[in-house]
């Protein structure tokens, strides 16, 4: 796979970065319309060396002159050739009516499309919608949209798939399922969060020649979370040096929970980890790993005297909503310690609407919606603002789980794309808040530990479905994995 920017722009930054490199950098508008076409081009022969026949789908716009630069170069490379056309190209303008006119004048097929039309063709290349949607996709070209999903043969995506939202990821009614798309001059946010994962497919990347001092003027929207190595330990470290964390959970019937994330912030490196939980659970807990220290903490005086012995805790995982759970929660975050606070220590934080510089919050869509008293439409509408937001409601780092999770920090908003759909099984979150900590006790940032738990976490997922496949994988499938990439 290529190795993408870590630099993430929103739709209306990329289309300044265009209009400057034609305007004030002299590169002729058609001259990056051929340049697009050719990289995708080139990624058809590519991943598609047989193919002997492609056909393309344009509209109107820079996108459908695109798609006619590509459907000229595979015309003349021996392909057959044949471009479905949703308007009128001779009402085209600018570079992509002359990138029209080329094809045209070298014996290109152009077909007015239909609803219903029968396509023959090895590949299918989507030039129809830009990054400029605005509006739901319907009428004809949602009938487009459907021949190309229901089509058997491969799909590439010119810039973004049509009908995915460059800004959100979120799907515009309908939308161009890829399998690879090829974007131009700077990564769309969008492609990477949300829906997106669903339509993309590969992301391959063409700067297009643009001079790198067009970028500089821009500041990133967001960032792409890539794998730091930690520092190396000193040869004469101990367990002290290591930091020292505690998990408060596991109500009764919720013991694994708090255990996963014990033995998660072991296995990422944590010197030592002890967990507060039910008086009942603390004599079996640790089991089948004694390197865990549970203790019995009911009242608020037991969970205060665990807490002036640590450096960092994990709040929440099996945490519940009863009346013990309340006492620890409360008395856990009048501590000043760094914190992780997950699961049913989000619901209480709702309640509380407290904000520290300290700690992680780790809310799926449904705990974010209840931080924001909103419902989990409204947060998937638009992740990036929704992240933000609960960054600055609550300070610290807040991190957004998902299909391209977000971590956003007061002066950062990163994606990770690690992890795969296995990962929706129970425990997940509770090995992340685990992993995180770990780190956190390590002496990473905040910001650190965050970015770099969800993607090792994901990682690690990612791994073990490698070996036995996604479905049916397990929250504590991920340790060993763990263990291997923060060594790595």
């Amino acid at each position: 796979m290529q190795n993408l920017p870590i630099t993430l722009y929103c739709a209306a930054q990329v289309r300044e970065m265009d209009r400057i490199a034609i305007q004030e950098r002299g590169i002729p508008g058609f001259e990056l319309m051929s340049r697009a076409g050719n990289e995708v081009f080139q990624c058809i022969k590519q991943h598609w060396p047989n193919a002997r026949s492609v056909t393309v789908f344009c509209c109107s716009g820079n996108n459908a002159g695109d798609g006619y630069i590509i459907a000229g170069l595979a015309l003349a490379a021996g392909l057959k050739v044949c471009v479905y056309a949703l308007s009128e190209p001779e009402k085209l303008n600018g570079d992509a009516l002359l990138a029209y006119r080329k094809y045209s004048e070298a014996d290109g097929t152009v077909i007015p499309f239909q609803a219903g039309q029968v396509i023959d063709a090895d590949v299918l290349v989507d030039a129809l919608l830009g990054i400029g949607l605005d509006r739901p996709v319907t009428g004809l070209y949602a009938e487009a949209i459907q021949i190309i999903n229901t089509h058997s043969s491969p799909v590439v995506a010119v810039d973004i798939p049509s009908g995915l939202n460059a800004d959100t990821g979120n799907v515009m009614g309908c939308a161009v399922k890829a399998d690879c798309t090829v974007t131009f001059i700077g990564l769309k946010q969008g492609l990477f969060t949300g829906q997106a994962a669903e339509y993309c497919g590969e992301i391959c990347y063409a700067q297009l020649a643009v001079p790198d001092d067009v970028f500089s003027g821009f500041k990133a929207a967001a960032t792409r979370v890539v794998k730091t190595r930690l520092l190396r330990r000193d040869r004469c470290a101990h367990k002290g040096n290591c930091g020292h964390v505690l998990i408060v959970g596991g109500d009764l019937g919720y013991s694994g929970a708090a255990r996963m994330a014990g033995e998660a912030a072991l296995r990422v490196g944590a010197g030592l980890v002890s967990i507060a939980t039910r008086a009942e659970h603390s004599r079996l807990m640790n089991l089948n790993r004694p390197e865990l220290m549970c203790h019995g903490a009911e009242t608020s005086a037991q969970l205060a005297a665990l807490l002036e012995k640590v450096d960092v805790v994990v709040l929440g995982p099996g945490l519940g909503q009863s009346d013990w759970a309340i006492r620890l929660f409360n008395a856990a975050i009048s501590s000043e310690k760094p914190m992780v606070i997950d699961a049913d220590g989000l619901n209480r934080l709702a309640n509380a609407r407290a904000a520290k510089p300290n700690w992680i919050l780790t809310p799926h869509p449904g705990e974010a919606a209840r931080l924001l008293n909103c419902s989990t439409a409204d947060i998937q509408q638009d992740r990036f603002a929704a992240a933000s937001s609960i960054q600055a409601n609550y300070g610290g780092v807040a991190i957004l789980k998902g299909a391209g999770t977000l971590i956003a920090s007061e002066h950062q908003l990163a994606v990770s794309n690690t992890g795969n759909p296995g990962m929706a099984s129970g425990g997940m979150g509770d090995v992340l808040a685990g992993a995180i900590a770990g780190l956190l006790a390590q002496g990473l940032s905040l910001q650190d530990a965050a970015q770099q738990g969800v993607y090792n976490h994901g990682l690690a997922a990612d791994l073990a479905a490698e070996k036995d496949g996604e479905r049916g994988l397990l929250a504590s499938d991920l340790m060993p994995y763990l263990r291997r990439l923060v060594n790595g």
